[in-house]
């Protein structure tokens, strides 16, 4: 820690005051003299804590306190920026010089800035305001806001150096039309009376706040300044515990959770939001939820709104997580990627099946449309799969509880499509490369391969290849075979990511499924030469 540095004058109130340092953000923790050298020191917690050195203390002496052991640094007055007003960033980001030949898209600071249809291009027709990563510190002087963007409706503050929330009530209360507002990866602290700062919020509807460090205690204590709020997205905070919302949040229709770590016990405290529709739960490490209020078959009432549930790599790995959905009234879209959800054969396209068996009113699995095609052959095939359990479960006389409980669907299919013929039960068949590859309709390329980019997935032929689709569910249907005109020597042919193929030492080509929104089909086989799924 050296002895010298320029002094600069620093703010009466900086304690608690955001800060950028070399591209860094931080807050002041700690401002004065630090033995035995001389000059003032401003003692920062860095954002970042493999930036910082210590935790606040120096030579035994601890100056300040930080969330993290290596969080703290003392730097010089002159090594930090405290930034400039709400009006100055706009300026700076979005000012055009008059004198200046315009065109109807005009770039500046790596923005572009749409003037189709305006007439004047003046800061008063901005409805869309961009500050991200700009050192904005507050409102800057008293309704000058209000004079030049009154017509914002959405505005990202993320990153800034506001460091509290008074600050950003400042400003939104002086955009009458604000109804979005982001503010990721900032750092402030809580209003002693939040409700004081609702008119400043009153007509916010969608509020993002991912990596802010937030709990939910703090949320629900903030929520009393957000009356009108739909959609809440609160990515990769510090929330774990869950508590029921009360008198707050009741207008939210949309919930964004992913990427902390929830206590899964305590999911159903906000299970009373009667609006919510949309729930995102990914990466939370979940692997249970329970409806307990309902039997199975029957409907909970939690949750009752709720259309649409984003599971996506959690740790489920039991069917019954998936029988308790079912109980949900209003569930439309789904999706599980990334969880060990396995049929008894190992086949992911036979969970697909499952899940579709299972819940009813499914529309959308994994992003995919479930088409009724689809729907009817799940719904058949899960009837097949576990008839012979449910034979000697009791079958069409009373099945046992357990079978009711491992397959609360499968009384409703055979009241759809009638009982199971024994001639018809599916045995579960080994996960293998055959069993997969008869599941869809297929094509097959014989062809040369000049060259094969695995990065973009394009593949050059040196020669046109004969083509063959293949109907294996349809044994009356003969393979109708192709051959491209002798014109087309030397192309390239692309296929999304998660199309899988097998490129054997023949040269002939594989295209094992012909469905976006399928899984990887496994592993190739010994003598391919190039895979990707």
């Amino acid at each position: 820690m050296g002895s010298e540095g320029t002094e600069l004058e620093v703010p009466v109130n900086a304690v608690g005051r955001r800060v950028s340092c070399d591209g860094e953000r931080a807050t002041i923790r700690y401002v004065g003299p630090v033995p035995p050298t001389s000059g003032l020191w401003l003692g920062v917690e860095w954002d970042n804590p493999e930036r910082g050195k210590h935790d606040g203390s120096h030579n035994g002496v601890q100056h300040f306190t930080c969330s993290h052991p290596t969080g703290g640094s003392f730097v010089r007055p002159a090594k930090v920026t405290f930034g400039v007003d709400f009006l100055t960033a706009v300026q700076q980001v979005y000012l055009i010089d008059p004198d200046a030949v315009l065109s109807e898209n005009v770039s500046v600071s790596c923005r572009k800035l749409d003037w189709a249809g305006v007439k004047e291009r003046s800061f008063q027709k901005l409805q869309s305001v961009v500050l991200s990563g700009f050192e904005v510190n507050g409102p800057g002087a008293a309704g000058e806001i209000r004079k030049t963007l009154y017509n914002v409706c959405w505005l990202d503050l993320s990153g800034t150096l506001l460091s509290r929330w008074e600050d950003v009530a400042a400003i939104t209360e002086q955009l009458d039309k604000l109804e979005g507002l982001q503010l990721h990866r900032n750092r402030l602290t809580l209003p002693s009376e939040p409700s004081v700062h609702s008119q400043a919020f009153c007509n916010l509807k969608t509020l993002a706040l991912n990596q802010c460090q937030l709990t939910w205690p703090q949320i629900l204590k903030c929520a009393t300044m957000w009356p009108q709020l739909e959609e809440l997205i609160l990515e990769a905070n510090n929330i774990t515990e869950l508590q029921r919302p009360e008198g707050v949040l009741q207008s939210l229709k949309s919930l964004n959770l992913a990427n902390n770590p929830l206590v899964e016990d305590t999911l159903l405290s906000i299970s009373a939001l009667n609006r919510l529709e949309n729930l995102n739960l990914s990466t939370t490490g979940i692997s249970v939820i329970r409806f307990e209020d309902a039997a199975p078959g029957e409907k909970t009432v939690m949750f009752p709104a709720l259309t649409s549930l984003n599971l996506n790599n959690n740790n489920i790995t039991e069917w019954f997580v998936v029988d308790e959905l079912a109980k949900l009234s209003s569930l439309v879209r789904f999706s599980c990627q990334g969880n060990r959800l396995l049929s008894k054969d190992g086949n992911p396209n036979t969970a697909r099946q499952m899940v579709i068996a299972k819940l009813e009113q499914l529309v959308f699995l994994n992003n995919c449309t479930i088409i009724s095609d689809e729907r009817r052959g799940a719904e058949l095939d899960y009837i097949k799969m576990f008839g012979e359990e449910w034979l000697k479960a009791g079958g069409p006389g009373q099945p046992n509880a357990d079978f009711i409980k491992q397959h609360p669907c499968y009384q409703k299919l055979i009241d759809k499509y009638g009982a199971p013929d024994e001639s018809e039960l599916k045995k579960p068949q080994p996960f293998a490369l055959k069993n997969q590859l008869i599941s869809k309709p297929r094509l097959f390329l014989n062809l040369s391969l000049a060259h094969y980019a695995a990065s973009s997935n394009l593949f050059l032929f040196s020669s046109p290849p004969e083509i063959t689709f293949l109907f294996p569910n349809d044994s009356d249907r003969k393979p109708i075979e192709k051959k491209l005109p002798g014109r087309i020597w030397n192309f390239v042919l692309s296929f999304p990511k998660n199309f899988s193929f097998f490129l054997s030492n023949s040269g002939s080509f594989l295209l094992c499924s012909l469905y976006g929104c399928s899984e990887s089909q496994g592993a190739p086989p010994p003598n391919a030469e190039g895979s990707c799924s």
